[in-house]
């Protein structure tokens, strides 16, 4: 699957240009000049790089980079953010709230080139850790005193698809445990509900593993292996 990327600039000249420089490697570049339509899509579309401009009229880049981090399908993927300022001070912030990289103007394609070939490996090791394989497994939810089972549709490092034989509210903090190994312990992990869908399925996004933590990626990782030799 091709890389794709949200590039989120007032600038529409300057996101042509972004774009124009991620087509000719291949890459997929969606770009916004509306912050607020781009907040929109951020809760919809997951994304293998966002780049935000620090300064945008409506919601600046900082505000959208703290959305991303708060909640949501891009919570873990790499943040560029791009700015005309030095400032010491305005940059910790973004780093605070989540920025992974810096985007200097004037942007030009050395510059961008280099940020790209910075951000390469960091995509790289997020796009394997939300891949998803289809793979059936029992699994039990726990939201305070009520409890349901089901089983995998599908599963990553970041998440899972479930059929239940109900569903929990989108927002609901949860309590997994997923047998991954006959005869094994299941894998015991804490997530939220993120979407659900009709009245029997449901799609957690993991937030921390328990000591079993090796064994998700010990069952994993031969299964993305193979699905993206």
């Amino acid at each position: 699957m091709a890389i794709r990327v949200l590039v989120v600039d007032d600038d529409q000249p300057l996101c042509e240009f972004i774009q124009e420089v991620l087509a000719s490697e291949n890459i997929e570049a969606h770009i916004v000049t509306d912050s607020i339509e781009a907040a929109a899509r951020i809760k919809l579309e997951r994304f293998d790089a966002i780049f935000l401009d620090m300064r945008m009229p409506g919601l600046d880049g900082i505000e959208l980079a703290k959305r991303v981090r708060s909640f949501g399908l891009n919570q873990s993927t790499p943040l560029v953010m791009i700015t005309g300022e030095q400032d010491q001070k305005a940059m910790q912030r973004a780093f605070q709230t989540g920025v992974n990289l810096f985007l200097f103007k004037p942007v030009d394609r050395t510059r961008l080139m280099r940020l790209l070939n910075a951000a390469d490996n960091f995509i790289q090791y997020q796009r394997k850790r939300v891949a998803r394989v289809k793979v059936c497994k029992g699994v039990s939810i726990e939201s305070g005193v009520l409890r349901i089972s089901g089983t995998t549709l599908d599963l990553s490092f970041g998440g899972m698809l479930v059929r239940s034989s109900s569903t929990f509210p989108v927002g609901s903090s949860v309590r997994v445990g997923l047998d991954l190994q006959p005869g094994k312990p299941p894998v015991q992990l804490a997530a939220r509900v993120v979407r659900v869908l009709g009245d029997d399925c449901m799609g957690l996004q993991i937030e921390t593993a328990g000591r079993e933590d090796k064994g998700l990626e010990t069952f994993l990782v031969p299964l993305i292996l193979a699905t993206h030799a």
